[in-house]
């Protein structure tokens, strides 16, 4: 045998001794478990959970959640707008952090699941790695926002959105924001210090249940988030003739409401005709006088457009605005549109996006490409940083109501797709 076939041998017998490391896995019953616990703060009778920001339940959840980081190995602090936030040192100290997150707060008789899967998702990845002795290059911050449900108050204070005009608003708890971020241990008097810069973060991951039902429907495991829609709100009145109801023959009417049932019905139908996946939404209806023996004279509704591009949103609030002009037309009223409020869409990172897509597909999960139709904390950190989401499947489609479940391995799945994609974008960022 010649000197190089002896070496090549001795190298292949090597190769075959030395164990391959294998790519750590999340314990899976332990983030149901931590799941199940946080859910007893705040629980309601309805099986749900009712965890408003700045209530009593809120803050004995974040007590479990950041005892929860220590013993993952996190620094654990609280910045001034209030957001937890926990920190494991990288081995380069010149890098960049990578931060992973969501919130813990609910919307009145909520789920389970929504927010809660993204926070004790990060920190059942930190925990999994410290215990498989695995070192990042990059730093790992675990950000938990406060008050998603009520506006992206946490992460849009990091963004640098939140001003101060937005803090005498009062949600839910009784607490304007102001009251609440001190209640929760913040220091609205500093807010500016927890504000990051465009570039402070590497990356930005947040796991999250999908809160529709596409990804449950098609049997599929894992939606790679291409987007979280822009969405678009606007008032709309409706001025008609009120009179009475007995006397005022049918071809003499100025009825509002009549204006307004065929307004919805116009908008809800040109947005299934439309080539694409956009929404339009009629969600709230006040009528007046509301009396059951007069004409109504005057109707005041919303109108709610979502898209991933906002040209669209403009394009298809220019369209409903034509139909308005029509049917006021044909029915003798007059209608007025005015803008409420507007989100730009946040997408998500070609690069971060199909490293997510790649390690699912590593651990033999189904991917699907698709668009958030809900608000999330990610689009804040957008601004900042190159972000990414993963979606697990929602059982029914429910969410938002005690009935929002995810399955155990579903979760699991969804943690695991998280560690991988952290690894990986340690690796390339």
């Amino acid at each position: 045998m010649t000197r190089l076939r002896r070496a090549v041998v001795l190298l292949a017998v090597l190769a075959a001794a030395v164990p391959v490391l294998a790519q750590p896995a999340v314990n899976g019953p332990r983030l149901s478990a931590h799941l199940e616990a946080l859910s007893q703060f705040g629980r309601n009778a309805q099986g749900g959970v009712t965890r408003v920001a700045y209530t009593e339940a809120d803050l004995q959840g974040r007590a479990y959640v950041m005892d929860l980081m220590r013993k993952a190995g996190l620094e654990v602090r609280v910045d001034a707008a209030g957001n937890i936030i926990g920190r494991r040192a990288g081995i380069d100290g010149t890098l960049r952090p990578i931060a992973m997150g969501s919130h813990i707060d609910s919307v009145p008789e909520g789920g389970k699941y929504d927010g809660c899967l993204g926070s004790l998702g990060a920190i059942e990845v930190v925990q999994t790695l410290a215990e498989s002795g695995v070192r990042t290059r990059h730093p790992i911050e675990v950000l938990i926002f406060q008050n998603e449900e009520g506006g992206l108050v946490g992460s849009r204070a990091v963004n640098g959105e939140l001003g101060e005009a937005e803090l005498g608003v009062t949600n839910a708890s009784g607490r304007t924001r102001r009251e609440g971020i001190a209640f929760i241990g913040g220091d609205p008097a500093a807010l500016a210090t927890a504000r990051r810069k465009v570039g402070d973060f590497a990356a930005y991951l947040e796991l999250h249940i999908e809160q529709g039902g596409i990804l449950d429907e098609k049997h599929l495991d894992i939606g790679v988030v291409e987007g979280i829609v822009g969405i678009g709100w606007w008032r709309v009145t409706v001025e008609g003739d009120a009179n009475h109801a007995g006397t005022t023959p049918m071809n003499q009417r100025k009825d509002a409401l009549v204006a307004a049932a065929r307004f919805v019905d116009a908008v809800y139908r040109h947005a299934l005709e439309t080539p694409g996946r956009q929404v339009m939404t009629v969600g709230q209806l006040r009528v007046e006088p509301n009396a059951p023996n007069v004409i109504p004279g005057r109707v005041e509704l919303t109108l709610e457009i979502r898209d991933l591009e906002r040209a669209k949103i403009a394009r298809l609030f220019d369209d409903a605005r034509a139909l308005a002009e029509r049917l006021g037309s044909e029915t003798g009223t007059r209608f007025g549109l005015q803008p409420i409020d507007h989100h730009d869409p946040a997408l998500a990172d070609d690069g971060v996006r199909r490293t997510i897509d790649s390690a699912a597909r590593a651990l033999g999960l189904a991917t699907h490409s698709m668009p958030s139709g809900a608000g999330h904390d990610a689009q804040s950190i957008a601004r900042l940083a190159p972000m990414g989401m993963i979606f697990i499947p929602s059982a029914g489609g429910y969410s938002h109501a005690a009935k929002e479940f995810s399955a155990p391995e579903a979760i699991a799945n969804g943690a695991n797709v998280l560690l991988r994609t952290l690894l990986e974008l340690d690796g390339k960022y």
